[in-house]
């Protein structure tokens, strides 16, 4: 019999403003996704998501890239996301104000150009 122990914690909270926002139900793929310390592999809130999800929600949502210019961005991950044991349900912010202090990287002037229904703010 197998026994995982599961620590609950509060929500990283990533909006400027709380009261405004809208998400999208996504799957998390987790795939290149690397352990941490304590074993778990965790796509953590805040993180830029692509992969042509917005036109076929079967896809899974993967970090976005950019190339020649252009990035593939449609959303940002609204939560952490544990995908230790395969893909996993999360929820994409497609609009709303996010903390640029709360994620845990800049977007790039690629991502704030695709990412037109989100603004960040200082």
């Amino acid at each position: 019999m197998k026994f995982t122990e599961t620590k609950y914690t509060n929500k990283k909270e990533i909006l400027k403003f709380p009261d405004h926002y809208v998400n999208l139900a996504v799957t998390v793929d987790d795939t290149g996704i690397v352990a941490n310390a304590d074993g778990r592999k965790i796509v953590p809130a805040g993180t830029i998501i692509g992969n042509g999800i917005l036109n076929d929600l079967t896809k899974k949502a993967k970090k976005a890239v950019t190339t020649t210019g252009v990035s593939n961005a449609e959303g940002v991950l609204f939560y952490d996301v544990d995908v230790t044991y395969g893909p996993a349900p999360g929820a994409m912010l497609i609009h709303g104000f996010i903390d640029l202090g709360k994620i845990p990287t800049a977007p790039t002037p690629e991502e704030i150009t695709a990412l037109k229904q989100i603004t960040f703010l200082k």
